[in-house]
């Protein structure tokens, strides 16, 4: 499969701000891809990049450069694009991602949060070994952590 990852740039952010996900998919993505790219130049922890399947972008990323207080690195937001879903891009997207972020970060624990509702990110952050934090949500999401 010929994903990669790149950053957004001058060259790629407003592609980045026209994929779309599908209609019910809406409501479990409350935040725009706009909103990350102009919250990460204020949120100076914020990578946000972009996912291409050879040379279409197909979806969108974050990861936060810094540790919490408690050395946690977070993956706030992942998204593909509706026409690209259900082909194994997320999951290449997110394994490349983990890849990079271990590389250069040296972290030891990845978190990444998602709705209740949102099943389908539920279960791909379960297959790549990401395990559930606590029964309760956390400000309104299932918590997720990875040892890396």
């Amino acid at each position: 499969m010929a994903i990669s990852l790149k950053p957004v740039s001058v060259d790629n952010w407003y592609n980045c701000t026209q994929l779309e996900v599908t209609k019910d998919q809406k409501k479990v993505f409350p935040a725009p891809i706009v909103y990350w790219i102009a919250e990460s130049k204020y949120v100076t922890d914020f990578e946000p990049m972009t996912i291409y399947y050879s040379s279409d972008i197909i979806g969108f990323i974050v990861y936060c450069k810094i540790p919490d207080n408690e050395g946690n690195y977070w993956i706030p937001a992942l998204m593909i694009d509706e026409r690209y879903q259900g082909k194994g891009h997320g999951k290449e997207s997110m394994k490349q991602l983990i890849e990079l972020m271990k590389e250069t970060l040296n972290c030891q624990r990845i978190m990444i949060g998602h709705r209740p509702e949102n099943t389908v990110a539920g279960n791909l952050y379960e297959s790549l070994g990401f395990e559930r934090v606590s029964k309760e949500l956390i400000d309104g999401e299932v918590v997720r952590h990875l040892m890396t």
